[in-house]
Formats: C-alpha cells, structure tokens, sequence
C-alpha cells in the first residue's frame, strides 16, 4: 500500500499543471466569422475588438463617400500608420473626389493592396500598420499598405568590426533588411517567405533563399520545425535561435547569427537559408558548421596572403585561449620536469610568497578578467574602455604588490583573455570561455592528462553534433566535396564549387574560363 501510494505521489509531482485559457470565448468566434455588409454592425465589432476609445492610438473615423453617397469608415494605428498618406491618398479622395467610377480602387489616390472579409484576417492586418476601409453595403473590406514604423538607420555593425569591406548592418526593421539582402543579390530566384510563428503577438518570421540553389529536403526541415512551435510570443531571433536548435543545453552554438547582410548574402549564395524578423538587427544562417563560426567577412576581401595569416592567426589565438591557463597549471603543479631549470626557479621565486596554489590564482584572476571584460561593455560607452584598462592595470599590480598573485600568472591571464577577443561569432566566444574553466578544472585535477582526456571527449561531442541533419565538421568529417575553404582558404579564381554537405541544386559557382 505504501508503495502503491508513493507511485502515485511521484506520478502526481511529474505531471504539468492543466490552465484553461481565460480568453473570451465569444471574441475568438467573432474573428472567424466574415464582416457584414451593414456599416453599424462593423463599426460596433471594430469597436468592441480595439476597445475604442480607450486604445488611444487606434483611430477610427466616419464619413461618407459623396461619389456613391454611402457611409464608410478606416480604422488604423497612428503609431504604426503613414497618417499623410492616409489623408492625402485614401480618406481626401473619398470624402472630396468628384470621379464619376463607382470602384473604390479607381476613387482612391493611394495603391489598394488586397481585400479582405474574415475579421480575424482583417485585424491581423491593421495590427501590423494596415489601413483598413469598410464601406456601407459592401461584403469586402479594403486594405492599404501604410506601414512607416520609425526606427534606426542602417549603420555600422558593433560586433562585427571589420577593416576592408562593407559597413553596413541590419537594424530593427525588416523591410530595410530584405532590402540589403536583395541590393546584393539581383536575382529573380531569391525569395522571401513569410511565416506566422506565434499565436497572440503574431510574430513572423522569414525565410530567405535562392530556389534554385537550396536543397528541398533542407528548406521542407527547417518549415516543418518553424510549424511545430504552439507558442504565444517569439520577440527575437535570438529567442527563435534556442528553439530552432537540436541541443539548445550544448554549449557550443549550430546556428550562425549575424548582424552583416554581405555575410548573409555569401551564405544564400551558398545555398543556405536566413531567417529575418521584424525588430531583430540581425538574422540566423541555416544550417551552420564549426568553421563557419570562425570566418570573416574580411577573409574574402583581403588578399589571399593577408586573408590567410589573420585566419591562421584566428586559430592559433583559439587554443591560446583555451589551453595556457590549463596547460600552466599541469606543468607547474604536476610535470615540472617539463620546465628548463632557470625557469622553474624564476617561477618559483615569484610563487615563494603567494599563500594560494596555483589552481587558486588561476582562477580568482579568470574571474576578475570576465568581471572586467562585463562591466566594460554594459556601463556607459565614453567610460567603458577606461573601466576595462584601468581596473585591469590596478588590480593586476595590487594583487602582484599584495602577494596574493604571481606576475607570471598575470601574464598567462592576459594572454588567454585577450586571445578570446579575436573569435568574433558571439556565441561561439562564450562557448571558448566557459571550455576554458573545464579545461582549467581537468587540469587542476590531473594535469596534461586531464587536458588530453576532456579534449578527446569533447572532440567526440563536437563530431555527434548536427545543425539541421548537417554535420558539424562538414566538410572536414565526413569528407565531403567543398571549395576546400576551411584553414586556408584559396584565390577567388579556384573557389569553384558550392558545400556538398548542403546538396545544392548547382554545386559549381564558377566555370572555368
């Protein structure tokens, strides 16, 4: 009986909790419905809906059409709304204009965009900054597209600095983002598609590409994933991003972000996928690989010899970053016999006073560099580098003066986090920085074998994972035919061929001459 009730106990703690949804069941009918061809009765259903008065930027207004003598009435945004186009191109033309058509479309100045019955749909629209028009006797309602949704410019990208190349990056708004897309890539099979992914903020997301370049069976997973969602609000692709991923807990990233449409462009070309969204300054490359995230846009625009030795550079600066902390650990607290005599004695001499072992300072001093390296990016721009410079300079000499900290363990300190910097995908850099506490952990524990056992076990997680059915080291493993630009990447004139990883329809991108 005990067991039988401690079963129960465990089945009832593991269960989710059931919440009804409180919302009102009669408006949700309402919006499936179609509109009526009495004006009163849609002027009472909008009312109801928007609650007006009370929503303060919803507008409606009434008037009647002198040309066909009948009542009408547009309902609209004023924050979302281009209110001189409205006045100037749809509601002065109707209320003055002596046109002797009876078509609305003919009577109005300003572009119809679609029609519309079902109020579901039609409130969709004017939430997103759509004018919408409703005549006296008509079973249809008129849409116009008067979105201006003020926002940033387009400016230079914060996070992705490069010398050489383009400088312009995404900002909040969508249609400027396409619109970079699309003055990079003149062609007529790029598309765009737009995708509903929430319920309650309606937010969409789409989905750029070259029809003739992506692979089927790639654009039918990444729909098929964007469906599955049941949600209520998705604000950001940095949001979209942990949901669309197979492993969302891993730490090393399968979704390439970035704020640059040149960068993004390069991918389409490729035979990727984006994803864009109203209010995000950035997009999401599918499917992605651990070398994308370590390549510049720069690569490419700087001559193949310069291009290579800041890619080279890259790569030597990731194992700095990661393994001089562990690897100065295991030798000076297990294999001294690795160290030159005079070293070892330098070393020493500069540990003799310090109360802590050496995993200890390691470790106090990470910490403090990240807290610095924080605290410079979230205070204010004018003193944010001071912060970062200053407070390393006085807190290194303090701790060195103090005898709490070793000089060479300063050094070793700086060197690692300064190294971290050069890897520019944000996601993978702080993947780069919390492996280095695992790595200094393993080393603390057992020295270069520690070192060696994490980095074969994670060499072994790294091969397992998979961005959307692509492996994470294509083209490298599995072999797979490529351009071959991975370490080093060769002249422009012998990149002749798209990732095979990616299946693309046309796999050659340029012909021989």
């Amino acid at each position: 009986m005990r067991k039988r009730m401690t079963k129960l106990l465990k089945k009832s703690l593991n269960t989710e909790p059931e919440f009804k949804e409180e919302t009102n069941a009669e408006e949700i009918e309402i919006k499936k419905q179609d509109i009526s061809t009495h004006i009163e009765k849609n002027l009472d259903t909008f009312k109801s809906l928007f609650s007006i008065p009370n929503n303060a930027d919803v507008k409606l207004r009434e008037f009647t059409i002198q040309q066909l003598n009948r009542k009408a009435f547009i309902i609209y945004i004023s924050t979302m709304a281009d209110l001189k186009a409205i006045m100037d191109g749809i509601e002065g033309p109707l209320i003055d204009s002596e046109h002797p058509s009876t078509k609305i479309q003919d009577i109005v100045s300003y572009p119809l965009e679609k029609t519309a019955t079902k109020i579901g749909d039609i409130t969709e629209f004017i939430t997103a900054g759509v004018t919408a028009l409703f005549v006296d006797g008509d079973s249809n309602c008129y849409l116009f597209e008067t979105t201006k949704i003020r926002g940033r410019s387009i400016e230079k990208s914060d996070n992705e600095v490069i010398v050489k190349g383009g400088k312009e990056s995404f900002n909040e708004k969508v249609i400027d983002n396409i619109a970079l897309i699309r003055k990079k890539i003149k062609n007529e099979n790029l598309l765009v598609e737009a995708q509903k992914i929430s319920k309650r903020s309606r937010n969409s997301v789409f989905l750029v590409y070259q029809k003739d370049l992506v692979n089927d069976d790639l654009l039918k997973n990444v729909k098929e994933r964007l469906n599955s969602f049941d949600i209520d609000s998705t604000l950001d692709l940095s949001i979209l991003e942990q949901m669309l991923e197979e492993r969302p807990k891993s730490l090393f990233p399968t979704i390439v972000y970035t704020e640059r449409p040149d960068r993004a462009a390069s991918f389409i070309e490729e035979g990727h996928i984006i994803l864009l969204m109203e209010n995000s300054p950035s997009c999401l490359i599918l499917p992605a690989t651990f070398w994308a995230m370590f390549h510049s846009p720069e690569d490419h625009y700087l001559r193949a010899p310069y291009g290579n030795f800041i890619r080279i550079l890259r790569f030597f600066a990731l194992f700095v970053a990661v393994f001089t902390s562990p690897i100065y650990l295991a030798i000076t607290n297990f294999h001294v016999g690795m160290i030159p005599p005079d070293l070892l004695m330098a070393i020493a001499g500069t540990r003799e006073r310090v109360p802590f072992p050496s995993i200890v300072e390691v470790l106090m001093m990470e910490i403090a560099f990240e807290l610095i390296r924080e605290a410079g990016l979230r205070v204010p721009s004018p003193i944010g580098p001071t912060i970062g410079i200053v407070g390393a300079l006085i807190l290194g000499q303090a701790a060195v003066q103090a005898n709490i900290i070793s000089p060479i363990v300063i050094i070793v300190i700086a060197l690692s986090g300064l190294s971290s910097f050069i890897i520019i995908d944000i996601s993978m850099n702080f993947a780069i920085r919390i492996t280095r506490f695992l790595f200094i952990f393993s080393a603390g524990f057992i020295g270069i074998y520690g070192i060696t056992a994490l980095f074969i076990g994670g060499l072994f997680y790294l091969v397992s994972l998979k961005s959307f059915g692509t492996p994470y080291f294509a083209p490298m493993t599995p072999h797979s035919f490529s351009s071959k630009d991975l370490l080093i990447r060769h002249i422009p004139m012998k990149e002749r061929f798209r990732p095979g990883y990616l299946k693309p329809k046309d796999m050659v991108k340029q012909r021989k001459g």
